[in-house]
């Protein structure tokens, strides 16, 4: 069995470690890579997690997800460098496609791009989007940029999205595209669009019923005639524990991420010191 990747969702805020110094600390400390979170804003209507766990004040203080990213591939060389999840449906896919094809060409071809459908009903719709139209906002996005990154001239006609023939650079290194991984728990939908257009599934440890949803993921590669051996799987917040670390060994992971933060830069150190100890 192939030894996944290690990765640290750095979620940076502006009381925490700032994200140049994280991605160079993780890229010191030998960490495949590094990812940031999304949120345009916290709204005071969000509520808690749909299980009722309340959600931590750090998500109405996140750096602009794309600004992090700018910052980080500046101060690295060879760190992979993730959204750790961009809300696709909140974005307008012209920018979006120009923003993430600009960080893979300044950056070398490092961007891995996890994209979310939007958990907060109250953040999407405070964008003027209508919450239930967002996972087919969302395929659209996808197409839209995937036809921008890829076509000399791209247009697009779809129930959200329409443009006509127009030209786009730079286009991304990586080719066709970054590769997408969907962060979201895999009901019917979501195992559809694994299988229509994404290259990895980034599920949450403990949230997410992994062990339960993996076979019916790749039955649904297989049926559409796609290798699973070659889909990404990333499972995300798993615990700096060797029992948790060996359990997603043993699922075929790609990549295993831990979540790893601190008010300064000696405070980050030490906690990834604490996740490689239980690596080795």
């Amino acid at each position: 069995m192939t030894s996944p990747h290690y990765g640290i969702l750095s979620f940076a805020t502006d009381q925490t470690t700032p994200p140049h110094i994280a991605a160079a600390a993780c890229e010191a400390a030998g960490f495949e890579s590094v990812w940031f979170p999304e949120h345009s804003h916290f709204p005071l209507a969000s509520g808690g997690w749909p299980d009722g766990e309340d959600i931590p004040a750090a998500y109405a203080r996140t750096i602009d997800q794309w600004v992090a990213l700018g910052a980080a591939a500046a101060a690295t060389s060879t760190i992979k460098l993730g959204t750790g999840m961009c809300l696709v449906p909140q974005h307008d896919p012209i920018w979006l496609a120009k923003q993430a094809a600009s960080l893979d060409h300044l950056s070398g071809g490092r961007l891995l791009l996890g994209i979310g459908y939007v958990w907060n009903r109250a953040e999407i719709e405070h964008h003027g989007i209508d919450f239930l139209s967002r996972r087919q906002r969302t395929r659209e996005c996808i197409e839209v940029m995937r036809a921008l990154w890829t076509d000399e001239v791209a247009s697009y006609s779809g129930s959200h999205f329409q443009f006509s023939d127009s030209r786009v650079w730079p286009k991304p290194i990586q080719s066709p595209g970054p590769p997408i991984l969907i962060g979201a728990g895999a009901g019917p939908r979501t195992i559809a669009d694994l299988a229509a257009f994404a290259d990895g599934w980034a599920p949450m440890y403990g949230r997410n019923d992994i062990t339960g949803q993996l076979a019916a993921v790749r039955a649904a590669l297989e049926e559409a005639g796609r290798d699973p051996g070659a889909f990404d799987l990333s499972v995300f917040g798993v615990p700096p524990k060797r029992e948790a670390i060996e359990e997603v060994v043993g699922w075929g992971a790609t990549r295993i991420v831990f979540g790893a933060g601190g008010a300064d830069e000696s405070a980050l150190i030490s906690h990834l010191e604490a996740i490689t100890s239980e690596l080795l």
